[in-house]
């Protein structure tokens, strides 16, 4: 169709440098190593992951019983598709070496009906399928079968597809509406997005019908609370772990709030999005629209952090985002940019992107520190740290990074994020090509028939000044839509040094001409410091501001500005001085503002009120996804008081 939205394969894209380039070299070098150290149970001071071990007791290469969470099998699955995405910027034959061994590993582990999974080839897989609710089967088949894929795309190898293939057309006979299936869903969507994606790499359109038929039927089943988890009481008896909380409370098509289990809800709503794009039902996309229009209006913080509530990582009601108890947990975030991404691929209108850009920038790479060996799980925004340490609802607020996780979802997930970041930069249709991203890279797309290379160079996200070399293989008229951020105010366009004719739609430039080979496009992009209010509905930030600049939110640390970073205030009006930072590894920019410290001191605890005397003090904001790089046990602040 002329008019379809195609993304590009992480495979097709090559970083070549800036802030991007540097973080898969890091993955490479560091991330990726020391997560498979870690997997192997050889990393000091952290808990024992005993993922790798698992597939060793399946395959029968060693004695023992599984251990870790049930979904274990999952971290396994999101280290081979980092690594998959690693090899394709990084060729290393010692990691594809590494990779090779453990898909011989899981091969073996395979039974001969086609059946995967550690923990049930333990219980006897004889109860496969006992326990859809909370013993996440096909939400480790869906990771392992996105394994598969990056990895016969990085490298061309077709064994682990092929043991996937065997897998799924085993649930692919066992799941489904014929009267000798069984009609349910796994607890935790994921395999879903699996299956579209085994779908478009196998040519099997069987796995494509059968991720619809997981979503169709969510939310349908009666019966659904059935099995081992019912039987010994797994699922808690509570108001936050009722059907909503598994995505199971209605069908898909009647959903008009974002709701239940943060990273569940957005792995489901990315793979409606899959299915609208193949179906076109416009009850599906009404939904979609109207989840969407609840999250990014009502339910979601400035980093792109969604699920504030711990108890059950989740949604809640309408703006109930508390800074310092909000759940927030990476892999939301990164679950969003997937829903985001293919919004996108839906109707290219900037909202998405920007999301995109505000998650990848802030709610996700916060998980991970600078040197690639350190972790958050959640991401509040504002934390006290002896307060953090004792109350027992703010038991899941890490005050300082660590090495890894009893749950470990989130650090391999990030990686693999990183790992494929590239392909959330461009799409293109028959005779457009969209620059959602701005970051160091090379690609080749078609418009109009014509291979065309996209060169882009910039130091996005600390400048905004992008350079674009364009060159079709033939001249060729086609058009290419630059994306403007939402927080942009004003920028800069030049093509070939002068200026050019442009459209606008939907927050994109659209440059339409006859494009010849070496095109350059200069866009600069102004970054301004600005401060950013919150809707009064959202408690806790009343007379309150953040700091962002571009992409980036900031924040403050009580490393840079003493303790009792309550008593700070902003000076609405004052100077925001915009520096080269200091940490490391850098490039970065820190934030000085002009500000005072408030404080009582009565020496009562309640005192007759009085207007306080105001210290004028200067005071340092940091990316927020930088914050917990310098010192474990230190304070954070986003929304500050302002003047």
């Amino acid at each position: 169709m002329k008019n379809e939205i195609k993304g590009v394969s992480p495979v097709d894209i090559r970083l070549t440098g800036g802030f991007w380039g540097n973080r898969t070299r890091l993955l490479s070098e560091e991330i990726i190593p020391y997560q498979w150290d870690t997997l192997n149970n050889r990393t000091e001071g952290v808990p024992l992951s005993h993922a790798v071990e698992n597939f060793k007791i399946a395959a029968g290469e060693s004695r023992g019983e599984p251990e870790g969470t049930i979904f274990q099998d999952s971290d396994v699955a999101k280290w081979i598709e980092a690594a998959s995405y690693s090899l394709m910027n990084h060729p290393d034959a010692e990691l594809e070496k590494t990779i090779d061994e453990l898909i011989r590993l899981i091969g073996k582990s395979q039974h001969d009906n086609g059946y995967l999974n550690t923990f049930f080839t333990a219980k006897g897989i004889e109860q496969r399928w006992s326990d859809l609710v909370m013993g996440h089967e096909m939400y480790c088949a869906g990771h392992l079968m996105e394994a598969a894929v990056a990895y016969y795309q990085a490298t061309g190898k077709k064994p682990f597809l092929d043991i996937m293939c065997r897998y799924a057309d085993l649930i692919y006979r066992e799941f489904g509406p014929e009267e000798d299936q069984i009609h349910s869903f796994d607890g935790h969507p994921e395999i879903e997005l699996a299956l579209y994606r085994l779908a478009d790499a196998s040519g099997e359109s069987r796995y494509r019908n059968l991720a619809d038929y997981f979503v169709n039927i969510r939310g349908s089943v009666k019966n659904f609370y059935k099995g081992i988890a019912a039987k010994e009481g797994m699922i808690p008896k509570s108001k936050w772990f009722r059907s909503d909380y598994y995505l199971a409370h209605k069908p898909v098509r009647e959903m008009t709030e974002v709701t239940g289990h943060a990273v569940r809800a957005v792995y489901l709503y990315a793979s409606m999005a899959d299915q609208y794009r193949r179906t076109g039902d416009p009850v599906l996309l009404e939904a979609l629209n109207c989840l969407w229009d609840n999250l990014v209006k009502k339910r979601v913080y400035i980093t792109a952090g969604i699920g504030s509530q711990s108890h059950g990582e989740r949604f809640t009601v309408d703006y109930d985002l508390p800074s310092d108890r909000g759940y927030t947990e990476t892999c939301a975030s990164i679950g969003l940019i997937f829903w985001a991404w293919r919004m996108s691929l839906i109707n290219p209108d900037r909202q998405y992107a920007d999301m995109i850009e505000r998650a990848l920038y802030n709610g996700s790479l916060s998980g991970i520190s600078l040197d690639g060996k350190s972790y958050f799980y959640v991401n509040p925004l504002e934390i006290n740290p002896e307060t953090a340490s004792y109350r027992q609802d703010l038991e899941h607020v890490e005050t300082h990074r660590v090495g890894w996780f009893d749950c470990a979802c989130c650090p391999t997930n990030i990686a693999r994020l990183i790992g494929s970041v590239g392909q959330y930069a461009y799409s293109s249709t028959q005779d457009r090509i969209y620059l959602h991203q701005y970051l160091s890279s090379e690609t080749v797309l078609k418009a109009s028939d014509v291979p065309v290379t996209l060169k882009q160079q910039t130091e996005f996200p600390w400048n905004g000044s992008v350079s674009i070399t364009v060159e079709p293989e033939t001249s060729a008229d086609f058009s290419i839509a630059l994306r403007i951020p939402g927080w942009c105010r004003s920028y800069d366009l030049k093509l070939n040094g002068g200026a050019a004719q442009i459209s606008i739609e939907n927050g994109y430039l659209i440059l339409e001409r006859e494009w010849k080979k070496g095109d350059l496009i200069e866009l600069t992009l102004d970054m301004v410091v600005e401060l950013i209010q919150a809707d009064s509905s959202v408690s806790g930030c009343e007379g309150r501001a953040a700091l962002v600049r571009g992409p980036l939110v900031y924040c403050l640390e009580e490393i840079d500005n003493g303790s009792r970073l309550n008593e700070l205030i902003i000076k609405s009006q004052g100077n925001f001085e915009v520096l080269d930072g200091s940490m490391q590894p850098g490039p970065s920019k820190e934030i000085i503002l002009e500000g005072y410290r408030e404080s009582v001191r009565s020496g009562s605890l309640y005192s007759t009120f009085h207007k306080q005397k105001r210290e004028p003090v200067s005071v340092k904001a940091v990316p927020y996804f930088q914050w917990g790089n310098r010192d474990e046990h230190k304070g954070l602040l986003v929304w500050f008081r302002v003047l």
